[in-house]
């Protein structure tokens, strides 16, 4: 497999734009109109996330092993749309259309070989994926609403609890899917460790223009249903024998996975007396949006182990901390000898990741999570809950 030709080729076809995803849905709904269910609607989101994946595969296409896991990711989070070993053979004959539509004459037989070889090894990993993924876990799991709290004007809080055991790790995400907006896949983080009882808390915030997001906020009651894929993501959860103090740094519903955390290491404490200490940080544009700091206020009272600081950028009236939460929370301390946690929306986590490192954190100790997802079901309108996808 000539790897170069395979990088040069996908150089010249992403130059092409918007064009590719579209001639490539086209054919493949024209070709295979059963497979258009799958998808919402609205494709805008979906095509910038074909041509994302695409070039974050080829551009690793000669050391696989560097993507391996996002490819198998892939795999195991197509279950939740009903994605099956045939339907892949549909995909690759309208990628390899595609392909050979933008390169024209460029498109030679040794390079048809290349890219019909480099697709199957990428299907297979997904397939094998999935398969394994299969059994141990359902494609996707049934979620019943119990409450819908909405703390302010563009904040919820939402209790919702599955029919079956559903296994995370505090600090990873879920794709969840409402009954009101099918097919419209957003990633949410759990807010909470795992409880007995099965019940999990999401933060969730009113975005202009979400289309999820808006039903999320003002129009979920008690009773409603949702689906939820499995749960992903590694770098928010706490590193197995890394005891660490750490420093948390949330911008508005990023508090989610870092408030699940901190929710573990709680019951940590309460067990064994003992366990890192943790400072979070949590930044809002106005105060009213810091909507949990009862919670987190009470928490730092009574736990030797927790601080807590709430930062307001757009107020200049407020009496604590303000401008960007990174900024403060890089001024605050040296924090030598920490690791750090950052969650919130894309620009948010880029700044205070900066704000660490130049105050003098080694790049490999602030951890944040950045999906990357291409299933069949997935936009990004900016409705989730985490970087990437996600906050």
């Amino acid at each position: 497999m000539d790897t170069a030709a395979l990088k040069s080729s996908w150089e010249q076809v992403a130059k092409c734009g918007d064009d590719v995803p579209l001639f490539f849905y086209s054919h493949l709904f024209l070709s295979h109109p059963e497979l258009r269910a799958m998808f919402p609607i609205a494709m805008s989101g979906q095509r910038d996330k074909l041509v994302g994946a695409l070039g974050r595969i080829v551009s690793n296409v000669d050391d696989l092993q560097q993507v391996t896991p996002f490819i198998q990711q892939l795999g195991r989070d197509h279950r939740r749309f009903d994605v099956v070993a045939q339907h892949y053979g549909a995909v690759g004959s309208s990628l390899l259309v595609t392909l050979k539509h933008f390169l024209g004459a460029a498109w030679t037989d040794e390079l048809a070989a290349d890219w019909s070889a480099a697709y199957g090894v990428i299907a297979r990993v997904m397939v094998e994926a999935a398969e394994e993924s299969s059994e141990s876990t359902p494609s996707s799991w049934d979620a019943e609403v119990l409450e819908a709290d909405r703390r302010t004007m563009d904040v919820s809080v939402v209790r919702i609890r599955t029919g079956l055991p559903y296994p995370f790790l505090p600090g990873q995400s879920f794709a969840m899917e409402i009954e009101q907006r099918p097919r419209l896949w957003r990633y949410y983080s759990p807010a909470n460790a795992p409880r007995e009882d099965g019940t999990i808390d999401l933060h969730v915030q009113l975005v202009d223009g979400g289309q999820v997001s808006g039903q999320l906020v003002r129009k979920l009651r008690p009773g409603d249903t949702m689906r939820l894929g499995a749960a992903i993501g590694d770098r928010l959860t706490l590193p197995e024998g890394d005891r660490r103090d750490i420093v948390m740094v949330a911008g508005g519903t990023g508090l989610a996975p870092l408030s699940a955390v901190v929710d573990q290491l709680d019951r940590e404490w309460q067990s064994s007396g003992s366990g890192p200490r943790v400072h979070l940080f949590h930044g809002a544009r106005v105060p009213w949006n810091l909507y949990e700091r009862d919670r987190l206020k009470d928490l730092a009272g009574s736990r030797p182990w927790f601080e807590y600081t709430e930062v307001v950028s757009d107020d200049p009236s407020y009496p604590g901390p303000r401008g960007m939460v990174g900024s403060v929370a890089a001024r605050a301390d040296s924090w030598q000898g920490r690791v750090a946690m950052v969650c919130g929306g894309p620009q948010m986590v880029t700044h205070a990741v900066q704000e660490l490192v130049r105050a003098g954190m080694p790049a490999e100790d602030v951890r944040f999570e950045q999906f990357q997802d291409v299933g069949a079901g997935d936009t990004t309108d900016a409705d989730g809950s985490r970087t990437g996808d996600p906050q």
